[in-house]
């Protein structure tokens, strides 16, 4: 189709106009070719004709479609050109008041000049992780799309902020900025983004001034790089700053003001720490008031300083450097305020001591004032010759006053920013960074000067660098796709930036001229005429000579070369700044000083340059030459070095456009709005889409869209590509319209609009159909109603004739059933008469012939019986005759076989006796004990094969006792021999058992007797030691006497040394009590970790608790060890009870003996750390005491050695005579010589250890006799030797008289010996003094605290009244009588199980003799010995449960892991809800019964901090989560319910009361429980919120329940970049209701409250309504009514299946209400001031805000819907102005319910609980 056949009726054209740039016309009759000119209608209904150029053949540009407008991308376009481009961001920024355009990369941004609800931190949540065509645009979309490349491609990227003054650049690049510090903060607790965020006041207050087009206009260009960690979290930031505008510290423009600092300071110089910096108000000084108002409407000066310091701190600039930089911002101030003296007859100037401000300069600088006075009005001119000072003219000084004060403006703003730098500079490794450059867009003044004409130069590389990646972008696209490249013209600036910046051009002539000694304005305006003269873009003005154009791709610009070269130069002199590096201030004086070999430039990009005071010859000082690198050279550079880091990242653009020069909110000015948008570049890529194919839709959109023009025979194909390539060329028939891609066709511009018709005509076409045949099923409807109310009446006359038909037949066939019925009655009686007569006669013939046959049978059966009776006789007869015979012969069998056994019993006997005498041979008697055992066995086995040889023989008589009554007799007669027999075998048992007992009380009188002797020894041993303590005593005295002086010297300084040990050991101890306290719960977890590894079947026992714990404490005995007795105990255990009662008295005994080894071995080893420590002490008095030591410690080291192994030993023998007793109890089930046995086993061992404990101490003794001597004879050679190095003629000091040598040698090993001996004494006397004493103290401490506890409870009840005195009395001796009770059915218990033990056999063996005299013959032999086994195994009948449970407190860590840090839900799944809750509660209620606080606090506060733990862990867990908050939940209320409140008592059952606490009030705990509660819901919401919110809007919003009702609308770059495959991650509504469902059905199994299920689900669906409203009214593609009625529909879905679940109390429906009115008003009828009045007083839960942007957003999928008129959202903020709705537009939903936890008591008792052997809680026990 060509573009002349679009130029018809109807059509809509744009033509040029010179107030609005474009206006819109209706072309009222076909154009045809050759046509002069178009008749058109503009909008006010006026005729107007538009005169054709037939020359140029140029038509008026053609309207967009109506349903293309107002898109959010305006490549999205079908006809792509400026006047469609203005039109869209206008009727977006005045009718739906959005400031956020899409232009392909680029995000065109209108400043509103109004605050708008856009920016929380709501909407930042609602960009953050969505595509970016998905959203409406926002700069948080483009900040998110940065955030996310970087992520993905992990490639640096930039957002480049551009745009004039006023636009709003600043605001959009600190909104960028919010946004990465709010979704990448840092993950440290650096605060690093609050940091970032703080740079930007201190950079407004120093860099941002008033303009005539801003009034908060950034005065200076920065690029900030925010740094990123390999998780993308910020770590960091820096910031480069280019070309700050010194100017304007000295010079304002008229309605200007200076820097925001300035103003700030004024404002607050009546604070009391700048009273010294001699400020007054604003208008007192010269270089802030030139611009005249010096306040800004709206803004407070004084608060935004306070906001400059507040972010100064936070940046971790010290105070003393924030009063520097006031001290130096005030100094300039004065500065400009210097009254200058112009002296008489003279060009001399001169300043006057007196000057105020001189004197406040020169103060707050820190510089000596007659310098700087001197030097502001001379400067010093060297030659070769000489050095003189010159005198500057007016103009000279003011102009050195201001270059002064611009650099130390200058050098101030440099170290601010890098101060900024250094606060925001991170040691980690940056992996990526996103910049933000928020820099100066193209200017133009009636003035330009050097600022501008760099600024405009930036722009041109900005510009050059976009027009490249935008054409790089195009390609890339079009070369990914398959289609055809061809070169698109577009315009390149390069010409105009090589006049800049190439080999002499403006810039090299500027350098070159300044370096030039005389060099002038006019003179470089005049080289650049003869230079750039025939340039394109370079032009002479006609009425200038010293101004310049410049053609830049935006306009042109008049610059005046007036103060080029000064601002190049940017000149001060050396004097004032060697002045200024003499200042008494630090900070002054480093602001000024250089590096060595020459001024240091500024790193390139880092801000303006410094000034170069030196000259380029080091000999001979220069006044006032300049840097080396002039201003424009250094921007240059830095200019450069952006682009390289621009052009090494993604770059990401931002426009920003000023509406109006007026400021007024909402306002747009068509002229201006194209101005920039030509100067900004946006058009440029409109123009470079157009020359394309800028319409691009995926197959799969097209399809869905145009499938209404296609074919039937066309769909049913499966290749979706080959029916579109089919459609379009049928449809278009210029191929080069369109082209296929590999995912998307591409369109020329204007295709999409013909495509759009051609379907609006097929859908009239369809809507005819539609009406036609709407209408003729009217007819027909009205037509079958008149047809169906003939029916009827016909029916009803039918009706009536046939029902009186039926009446009459009914009657008649009623009359023929009577008759029937009475003939039948009458005939039957007459039948049943007859019927009688017969039976009666039957009857009585019958019983006369039964009667004959009975008396026959009675004579038979009477015959029968005389016979039974005389055989019966004859065989009993027979029968005793050989039983009598039978029992002879047994007798006379049975006394041979006794008199044989007695022998062998007398054998066994003389052999037991000669055992007995045997004290070592254990092996021997074990063996011989074997060996009885096995001929018992023998024995035994003997008797079992007569028993079953009688058995059979007993089967056998009984089945011939029919056949032979003589054999029966015989059978009978050999039974009772055999009862005889086994009664005397009872009895010999019994003598036997008697026996024993003798035995055993004569083994208990000899252990009497030895008990006696040792008690004998003992009292004589301790009369000896009191002798020996004396002669100790007498000896110490003469000691002591001898060597008093000594002594007390030694004693003084061991004293000092002792206190200094004391005090180090103090602090050590210290640190190990901290230690211990860490450690000890670790040793506990360990310990309980190896009892429950290496013995699995161990059970504590209350009779041996302490042993096992000194057990566990003793490195001697191992853990295996243990393992092992508990192994065998195990194993007899299951042998049966009658074996387990012989051998647990003597596995407790052994048991016992080893334990008293081991702790009498621990005692030793105490007394061996004592004697160490006590020998490191005594160090200092005498070497001979530590030979004794040495002695004792040898002798003590020997006998641990061998306690050591003797222990070894008897552990191993223990194990060896365990194994033998388990082996022999599984071999024997009844015999009574094991006991005999086991006791006299038990005795030799006692007999063994004995003897073996005296050899030992003998054998010691022995040994360390060995040793003495070996220490004797070895300091005998020590003597030896000494004697021998002792000379012959040395003398004694201390003795008058001559004493012999030899003598004086024996005479001192006498002595060293003496007080060795009596050391030794000392030692081992202080040493149990020092015991004595740490007992008593251990009792009186003791004591102490008993005491103090009954005295404050004597005073807490003192202070009560009587009555209550008296009850807390009873309640405390109740309290101890109760645990004395426990204690003592502790101990009758233990006693119980002991004796039942111990009598177990005899009670077995009683059994079985009952047995058998009550079964006698009538009990089959094979079941006797199963009935005997079943009564061995009965066992006593528990006590009742009191639904407590008991645990020893080293158990608590192990209670704690089982029960909770271990824990997994699925464990306790079929046990009752909350299980967990009540053990836990059990526990308690047994440390409340016992009255033990210290178990109550820490059993509760190991559960808390358990809890915690395990919710830290798994804090992403929701069913975990959701576990524990039910248990704590249960737990809480198990502590209300059996508090004994009577307000938690109402619904407890009698039993339920006697389970309350009896002794503690826990509200404490319960609030604590209470909090934990509130947390733990808290986390499970935030876990079930991170599930859903992602699936949110795509299963509630974007989910097509009701498929094809939605349509698609043409998309923009944004929209297709988004759409990619690999984007696409869509959930259902059934995937959200199935995750919903989950939940439930968790929080319902684990026993959660049904109340609380109610409030998780309202907090899940008021997210679900916040977060699917927000993207509703950020979205605009889903703004329309078939979006309405998708989400209605979901929605209803939603409220289904919370009736389902009985969820409709919850609240959860009320939550979703704001989302149904919202898609209600998406479905209302939005036309007339009704259907206004219909939606305020519908939309009752939406604010204002929010029904206004929804009607904005308002998109008709198609061109028959129509869109909201802008009168018609007038009328509806009319009617709501009365409400008084907040201003927020977006929903918190993160915002949370307040949580109540109602009480819910339990119905189950605590005594009716099981514990399950899963939970490993075998150390619980029942009480």
């Amino acid at each position: 189709m060509s573009t002349v056949q679009l130029y018809t009726k109807y059509t809509r054209v744009w033509i040029p106009d010179p107030d609005e740039v474009w206006r819109s016309a209706e072309i009222v009759k076909d154009y045809k070719e050759g046509d002069k000119s178009l008749q058109l209608k503009l909008e006010d209904e006026t005729l107007y004709e538009y005169r054709l150029d037939l020359q140029g053949n140029e038509l008026p540009l053609l309207c967009n479609p109506d349903i293309l407008v107002r898109e959010n991308d305006l490549t999205a376009l079908s006809y792509l050109h400026e006047p469609a481009v203005l039109h869209n961001l206008k009727v977006r920024f005045l009718e739906s008041n959005f400031v956020y355009t899409y232009c392909g990369i680029v995000l065109v941004a209108i400043n509103p000049y109004e605050e708008l609800p856009i920016y929380e931190e709501d909407a930042i949540y609602a960009y953050s992780g969505q595509n970016m065509g998905d959203m409406d645009p926002h700069i948080f979309a483009v900040a998110e799309e940065a955030y996310k490349q970087m992520a993905r491609d992990e490639k640096n990227q930039s957002i480049i902020v551009s745009g004039e003054s006023g636009a709003g650049k600043t605001v959009s690049a600190k909104y960028a900025m919010r946004f990465f510090t709010t979704v990448g903060g840092s993950a440290s607790k650096t605060n690093i983004e609050a940091k970032v965020l703080a740079s930007n006041p201190i950079m407004e207050a120093i860099g941002n001034a008033r303009t005539t087009r801003n009034d908060n206009s950034s005065r200076f260009g920065k690029y900030i790089e925010i740094g990123f960690d390999k998780r993308y979290h910020i770590i960091g930031a820096n910031m480069r700053t280019y070309l700050l505008e010194k100017s304007r510290v000295v010079f304002q423009a008229e309605h200007e003001r200076n820097y925001h600092i300035f103003y700030q300071l004024c404002a607050s110089s009546s604070l009391p720490e700048f009273k010294d910096l001699g400020l007054t108000c604003a208008e007192d000084f010269f270089y802030i008031s030139q611009g005249g108002d010096t306040s800004i409407s709206g803004v407070d000066d004084a608060d935004d300083f306070e906001k400059t310091r507040h972010a100064f701190t936070l940046l971790g600039v010290k105070e003393s450097h924030q009063m520097t930089i006031f001290r130096i911002i005030a100094a300039i101030l004065h500065l400009g305020n210097l009254e200058i003296q112009v002296e008489r007859g003279s060009e001399a100037c001169s300043l006057s001591s007196e000057d105020e401000h001189l004197k406040n300069f020169c103060g707050l600088l820190g510089v000596e004032l007659s310098q700087m006075q001197h030097w502001l009005c001379n400067r010093k001119l060297v030659t070769t010759a000489e050095t003189y000072v010159k005198n500057m003219s007016l103009h000279q000084v003011v102009n050195a006053r201001n270059a002064l004060a611009k650099h130390i403006y200058a050098q101030l703003f440099n170290w601010i920013v890098q101060h900024i730098n250094k606060a925001l500079h991170t040691t980690v490794k940056q992996h990526s960074f996103i910049g933000v450059l928020d820099i100066y867009g193209f200017e133009t003044f009636e003035v330009n000067s050097f600022e501008q004409f760099c600024i405009n130069y930036a722009n041109e590389k900005l510009q050059q660098q976009f027009n490249l990646h935008v054409f790089k972008l195009e390609q890339e696209e079009y070369m990914k796709e398959g289609i055809p490249w061809t070169l698109i013209d577009f315009y390149d600036n390069q010409p105009c930036i090589d006049l800049i910046e190439a080999k002499l051009g403006i810039l090299d002539l500027l350098d070159e001229e300044c370096k030039v000694p005389r060099g002038t304005d006019q003179n470089w305006a005049q080289k650049l005429y003869d230079r750039h003269g025939s340039s394109q873009h370079f032009q002479k003005p006609r009425m200038s000579n010293t101004s310049f154009i410049i053609l830049h791709f935006a306009d042109k610009v008049e610059y005046q070369s007036e103060g080029f070269l000064e601002k190049n130069r940017d000149t001060v002199y050396e004097e004032q700044i060697s002045i200024l590096k003499a200042s008494k201030y630090p900070m002054v004086a480093d602001l000024f000083h250089e590096e060595k070999g020459g001024v240091p430039v500024n790193p390139v990009g880092k801000g303006t340059s410094k000034i170069s005071v030196r000259s380029a010859r080091p000999a001979i000082k220069a006044a006032n030459k300049e840097h080396k690198k002039t201003v424009g050279h250094q921007f240059r550079n830095s200019l450069h070095l952006l682009m390289e880091t621009l052009n090494a990242t993604t770059p990401h653009y931002v426009r920003c456009i000023k509406p109006n020069d007026e400021k007024l909110p909402f306002k747009f000015d068509p002229k201006r709005a194209v101005q920039q948008l030509r100067a900004c570049g946006v058009l440029e890529t409109v123009r470079i889409s157009a020359a394309g194919f800028p319409s691009r839709w995926s197959y799969h959109d097209f399809l869905k869209r145009y499938r209404v023009l296609m074919k039937k025979s066309d769909l049913a194909k499966n290749d979706k590509k080959q029916i579109c390539k089919t459609l379009l060329e049928d449809l278009i028939k210029d191929p080069d319209k369109f082209q296929f891609g590999h995912t998307k066709i591409f369109f020329r511009a204007g295709q999409v609009a013909y495509l759009e018709k051609l379907r609006a005509d097929k859908f009239r076409a369809a809507i005819i159909m539609i009406e036609k045949t709407v209408r003729g099923w009217l007819q027909r409807v009205k037509y079958q109603r008149l047809r169906r109310a003939t029916v009827v009446l016909q029916r009803y006359t039918r009706g009536h004739l046939a029902r009186r038909l039926a009446e009459h037949l009914r009657r008649t066939r009623a009359a023929i059933i009577l008759q029937k019925q009475f003939r039948m009655l009458r005939i039957r009686r007459a039948f049943l008469r007859v019927r009688n007569s017969t039976i009666t006669i039957q009857a009585f013939a019958r019983g006369m012939f039964a009667r004959r046959t009975y008396h026959q049978i009675l004579a038979e059966h009477k015959a029968t019986i005389l016979q039974k009776y005389a055989r019966g006789w004859l065989a009993r007869t027979r029968f005793h005759r050989v039983q009598a015979a039978t029992i002879v012969l047994q007798c006379y069998y049975r006394r041979m076989k006794a008199r044989q056994q007695l022998k062998a019993l007398r054998i066994e006997a003389r052999s037991a006796q000669h055992l007995k005498k045997l004290n070592v041979g254990m092996e021997n008697k074990v063996v011989q004990l074997q060996r009885k055992i096995d001929e018992q066995n023998k024995e035994y086995k003997l008797l079992n094969e007569q028993l079953s040889t009688l058995t059979s023989a007993h089967s056998s008589e009984v089945e011939k006792l029919k056949k032979e009554l003589l054999q029966y007799q015989q059978s009978q007669r050999g039974d009772g021999n055999q009862l005889l027999s086994l009664q005397e075998e009872m009895e010999h048992l019994r003598l036997e058992l008697e026996r024993a007992h003798g035995e055993r009380k004569v083994v208990e009188d000899s252990y009497m007797q030895e008990k006696d002797l040792l008690r004998k020894r003992i009292s004589d041993l301790e009369e000896e030691n009191a002798l020996l303590k004396q002669e100790k005593e007498e000896l110490n005295s003469r000691i002591l006497c001898q060597s008093e002086d000594e002594f007390a010297r030694n004693a003084v300084e061991e004293n000092i040394q002792m206190k200094k040990e004391l005090e180090e050991e103090r602090s050590r101890y210290q640190n190990l009590v901290k230690e211990y306290s860490s450690l000890e719960q670790r040793y506990d977890n360990l310990r309980d970790e190896m009892t429950i590894i290496k013995a699995p079947g161990h059970r504590r026992n209350p009779s041996n608790q302490s042993s096992l714990e000194s057990d566990s404490n003793n490195p001697s005995i191992s853990s295996s060890d243990i393992g092992d007795t508990d192994d065998v105990i195990q194993q007899v255990e299951e042998i049966g009870m009658e074996k387990a009662a012989m051998d647990m008295t003597l596995f407790l005994k052994l048991q016992k003996r080893v334990r008293e080894l081991e702790l009498a071995r621990k005692k030793l080893q105490t007394q061996l750390e004592k004697k160490e420590q006590e020998s490191k002490k005594s160090q200092v008095i005498e070497t001979n005491t530590m030979t004794s030591e040495q002695e004792d410690f040898a002798y003590n080291s020997l006998k641990r050695q061998e306690l050591e192994s003797e222990n070894k030993k008897l552990k191993n023998e223990l194990n060896e005579l365990r194994k033998a007793i388990a082996d022999r109890a599984t071999q024997n089930n009844s015999s009574n010589d094991v006991q005999d046995s086991y006791n006299l086993l038990l005795n030799h061992l006692k007999a063994a250890n004995e003897e073996l404990e005296v050899r030992k101490e003998e054998v010691l003794i022995l040994r360390s006799q060995i040793m003495k001597a070996a220490q004797q004879k070895e300091m005998g050679k020590n003597m030896l030797k000494e004697r021998e190095s002792i000379p012959s003629n040395a003398s004694w000091p201390n003795s008058d008289r001559h004493v012999d040598q030899e003598d004086a040698i024996e005479a001192y090993q006498g002595m060293c010996e003496t007080n060795r001996l009596l050391e030794a004494q000392l030692q081992d006397q202080r040493r149990k003094h020092e015991e004595e004493m740490e007992g008593l103290r251990n009792q009186l401490d003791a004591m102490q605290e008993e005491l103090q506890k009954q005295q404050q409870a004597s005073l807490q009840t003192l202070q009560l009244s009587p009555e209550v005195q008296v009850e807390l009395g009873l309640q405390q001796e109740i309290t101890r009588l109760t645990n004395e009770n426990l204690d003592l059915k502790e101990l009758v218990e233990k006693l119980e199980k002991n004796e039942k033990k111990l009598k177990k056999q005899l009670k077995i063996y009683m059994k079985k003799v009952q047995d058998f005299e009550a079964s006698q013959t009538t009990l089959p032999a094979d079941r006797r010995p199963h009935d005997s086994n079943m009564q061995a195994a009965v066992q006593r009948k528990e006590k009742d449960f009191q639904g407590m449970l008991e645990y020893y407190k080293e158990d608590e860590p192990l209670l704690i892991r089982n029960l909770i840090t271990d824990l997994k839900p699925q464990a306790v799944s079929a046990t009752v809800p909350c299980l967990p809750a009540y053990i836990l509660f059990m526990c308690l209620r047994h440390a409340d019964y016992i009255n033990d606080d210290q178990k109550v606090h820490s059993l509760l506060t190991s559960t808390i901090n358990g809890i915690k733990k395990v919710l830290k862990k798994h804090h992403d867990d929701f069913e975990m989560t959701s576990f524990w908050l039910a248990n704590v939940c249960r737990l809480l209320h198990c502590l209300k319910q059996y508090s004994g409140d009577e307000g938690f008592m109402t619904q407890n059952t009698p039993k339920q009361n006697e389970h309350c606490l009896k002794n503690f009030d826990l509200t404490e705990y319960r609030q604590v429980l209470s909090h934990l509660s509130i947390q733990i819901y808290q986390q499970l919401i935030n876990i079930a919120q991170g599930i859903l919110q992602p699936m949110t809007v795509s299963a509630v919003l974007e989910n097509e329940s009701i498929q094809g009702l939605s349509g698609v609308q043409p998309m923009g770059y944004r929209k297709y970049i988004s759409n990619s495959p690999e984007a696409d991650t869509s959930y259902s509504l059934d995937n959200m209701i199935r995750q919903l469902n989950t939940f439930h059905s968790i929080m319902c199994d684990q026993g959660l409250d049904p109340e609380i299920v109610q409030q998780v689900f309202k907090q899940i669906f008021y997210m679900i309504n916040a977060v699917t409203l927000n993207n509703l009214l950020l979205r605009k593609d889903v703004c329309s009514w078939s979006t309405g009625m998708q989400l209605r529909f979901n929605i209803s879905q939603l409220e289904e299946w919370l009736h389902g679940k009985n969820l409709q109390q919850s609240g959860a429906a009320q939550t979703l209400v704001p989302l149904i009115q919202a898609a209600q008003l998406l479905q209302l009828k939005k036309k007339t001031s009704e259907d206004a009045e219909a939606i305020c007083s519908l939309c009752t839960s939406l604010t204002t805000q929010q029904i206004v942007k929804i009607l904005n957003l308002y998109t008709p999928v198609n061109e028959f819907e129509e869109r909201v008129t802008v009168a018609f959202i007038r009328n509806i903020q009319m009617h709501l102005q009365e409400r008084n709705d907040p201003p927020q537009l977006l929903l918190d939903f993160k915002h949370v319910f307040p949580v109540s936890f109602p009480f819910n008591p339990s119905s189950i008792t605590m005594d009716s609980i099981h514990l399950p052997a899963s939970l490993n809680l075998d150390f619980l026990n029942k009480v």
